[in-house]
C-alpha cells in the first residue's frame, strides 16, 4: 500500500506542488469504472491529511458502487487556464491514480463512506519556464520520478 506520506517522503518538492495544485479549488474530478467496464466521471472533494489522501462517496452513489466492484480510480485536480500573457506562470494539472481502499464512514455531518488512496501514480502536467514545451512529471512507487518534455 502506497499512502500519500510515501509520496511526500520519496519526492517532497514534487508532492508539495501536487498538493498546491489540488488545493487551488475545492472540487476535483474522479474517474471510476462502471460495471460494463466503461468510464464514469464524477465530481468529488478530496483531502490530504495525516499522510493519507482520502475522498468520500454519498450513500447510494454510483461511484462508491464502482469502487467496491473495481477499486481503480483516477483523480484529477481542478483545471485552470494558464494566466493570460504569462503561460509560464501556470501551475499545471495534477493527477493521482490508484486503488480506493474502504476506510469507514465519512466523519462530521455528512453521511457516506470514506476511501483512502493506495497510490500507483502521480502526474503533473505543466509548461517549461519559457512556455515552449509541455512538461510531464510522473512518479510511481517502483520507478520513482521521471520528467518528459514535448514540443
Amino acid at each position: 500500500m502506497t499512502a500519500w506520506k510515501d509520496v511526500e517522503d520519496a519526492v517532497p518538492e514534487f508532492a508539495a506542488r501536487v498538493r498546491k495544485i489540488f488545493a487551488a479549488h475545492k472540487h476535483k474530478t474522479i474517474a471510476t469504472l462502471r460495471a460494463d467496464g466503461g468510464p464514469r466521471i464524477s465530481g468529488i472533494e478530496a483531502e490530504f491529511a495525516d499522510g493519507e489522501l482520502t475522498f468520500g462517496s454519498m450513500p447510494g452513489a454510483r461511484k462508491g458502487a464502482d469502487l467496491h466492484r473495481d477499486p481503480r480510480f483516477a483523480l484529477h485536480s481542478p483545471s485552470v487556464d494558464p494566466p493570460e500573457g504569462n503561460p509560464a506562470g501556470w501551475a499545471g494539472d495534477a493527477k493521482i491514480a490508484g486503488r480506493a481502499v474502504p476506510a469507514g464512514t465519512v466523519g462530521g455531518d455528512a453521511d457516506g463512506e470514506q476511501f483512502r488512496a493506495d497510490i500507483t501514480e502521480v502526474v503533473v502536467t505543466g509548461l517549461n519556464p519559457e512556455a515552449t514545451k509541455l512538461v510531464i512529471e510522473s512518479w510511481t512507487p517502483g520507478r520513482g520520478l521521471r520528467r518528459v518534455e514535448r514540443e
